[in-house]
């Protein structure tokens, strides 16, 4: 069991204060000061209109930030009258918010909303994301009430977003994750979900707090608890997610070293609940899906292929710990010819590395860190391939993703436990890795 972090005094004076309170709504914070006023009232708004018998709590839990965002917070106010509801809420929300302790990063913000769920004994507990620009009340309602009424423990989020946005859910995390524990639960680390206080009391007696599931690594730690636990989950459709995206050509190393990292961890911990497992079941969705709009991203194609092919340069020695020589072979060749890193290739290599994660603990940190220029030729592809396609052709692309990843089960269970390191792709996968020279050459 994880020793508890002490409470800041205000968060102690807070609870004293309040006493109990039924919903705790976390909202994550660092410099978020543009962002962070639209998201407090809109969760003012549903608390509102949807849960306006039960007594509500939001707490801002602040990573140090320096633009003004708990000021922000605290002063987002919503005027109710505009809402027409027809019960008056029983009693006034409150706002709270905190600067957390311990490592920095998001985990750490998740960490005290979740001991503040737990001291007001609350019976749903909710966070969202400081960053977004979509969220609106029915956002509260789809993530409470599966919880409040329909008995379940967690509540993952289902929306549409930009094709090439959460290119590593949609590359590496969701195809890894259903293959691995059989639930098809599309926005593993989407940021916004609805717990019960059964599972957040289970997420505070866990000891690994200080590693990086207290930065990027929470939400598919959170995801992965849950299913690989057995608690009850299900998704809930939110509309459009619309927030600070970024280039997937931009720097994100660090977070990408994080999350993988935090997924083989989290593969090694449930080795035994994974190994049985094949193919994939769906996950109820509640709510009714429907589309919408989304703002465009732009993406540097170039700036992607030439990340890899540097990597191909400087990395060989690295890459060699992880990759099968076959596979290194297969890099490099994409190195000289254009750029298709087909389904099969791809998956070979993220199994390969999560396997070399578990053997070579000391390298750990430079293997994840050379995984970038990889996954950046996987998204130059990509995007490459579906920059005429609309998000339902997309959508089926990343469907055959995980369709390969599945059959390709066996492989990575075979590596995982030591087996023959000739080991060779399944059939269908053998045909595209052998003959690279065949590969179909996109505009």
């Amino acid at each position: 069991m994880a020793p508890d972090l002490a409470l800041p005094d205000e968060a102690r004076g807070a609870i004293e204060n309040i006493g109990e309170a039924d919903i705790v709504v976390g909202v994550p914070s660092f410099n978020n000061a543009r962002t962070i006023p639209h998201v407090i009232r809109a969760i003012q708004a549903g608390l509102a209109r949807y849960f306006s018998r039960f007594s509500a709590v939001i707490i801002n839990s602040d990573g140090g930030s320096c633009d003004g965002t708990p000021e922000a917070a605290l002063a987002a106010t919503f005027d109710l009258s505009r809402l027409l509801i027809l019960s008056t809420p029983l009693a006034a929300v409150h706002r709270l918010s905190f600067p957390y302790h311990g490592v920095p990063g998001k985990g750490s913000a998740f960490r005290l909303v979740f001991q503040m769920t737990r001291a007001l004994r609350a019976k749903a507990c909710v966070v969202v994301d400081a960053d977004l620009r979509s969220i609106t009340p029915e956002w509260i309602d789809s993530l409470l009430r599966p919880v409040l009424h329909a008995d379940h423990d967690f509540v993952a989020p289902w929306y549409h977003r930009h094709k090439y946005d959460g290119t590593i859910t949609n590359s590496i995390v969701y195809p890894l994750t259903r293959s691995l524990y059989g639930k098809r639960i599309r926005q593993p680390i989407g940021g916004d979900f609805g717990l019960s206080p059964r599972l957040v009391e289970r997420y505070l007696t866990r000891s690994d707090w200080e590693t990086d599931v207290a930065r990027f690594g929470i939400d598919i730690w959170m995801t992965t608890v849950a299913v690989a636990e057995n608690f009850r989950t299900c998704q809930s459709f939110l509309g459009a997610k619309l927030h600070d995206a970024r280039d997937p050509a931009a720097d994100l190393s660090e977070m990408l070293r994080q999350v993988t990292g935090s997924v083989f961890g989290l593969m090694e911990e449930y080795q035994s609940v994974w190994g049985p497992v094949s193919g994939s079941a769906p996950v109820d969705l509640y709510g009714f899906p429907h589309d919408v709009g989304l703002d465009p991203i732009a993406v540097n194609v170039d700036r992607m292929i030439e990340a890899f092919r540097a990597g191909c340069e400087h990395l060989d020695e690295i890459w060699s710990l992880a990759l099968q020589a076959d596979v290194l072979k297969a890099v490099h060749d994409l190195a000289s010819r254009h750029l298709v890193l087909d389904d099969e290739l791809w998956m070979r290599i993220i199994f390969d590395f999560a396997c070399a994660w578990r053997r070579h603990r000391l390298e750990r940190a430079h293997l994840l860190r050379s995984l970038t220029p990889l996954y950046l030729a996987r998204t130059a592809s990509f995007v490459m391939e579906t920059r005429e396609m609309f998000a339902a052709e997309v959508e089926q692309r990343i469907e055959a993703l995980c369709i390969t990843t599945e059959e390709m089960k066996p492989y990575l269970l075979a590596r995982w436990r030591g087996g023959d390191a000739a080991i060779r792709f399944p059939p269908r996968a053998a045909a595209h890795a052998q003959t690279s020279d065949r590969m179909e050459v996109l505009p």
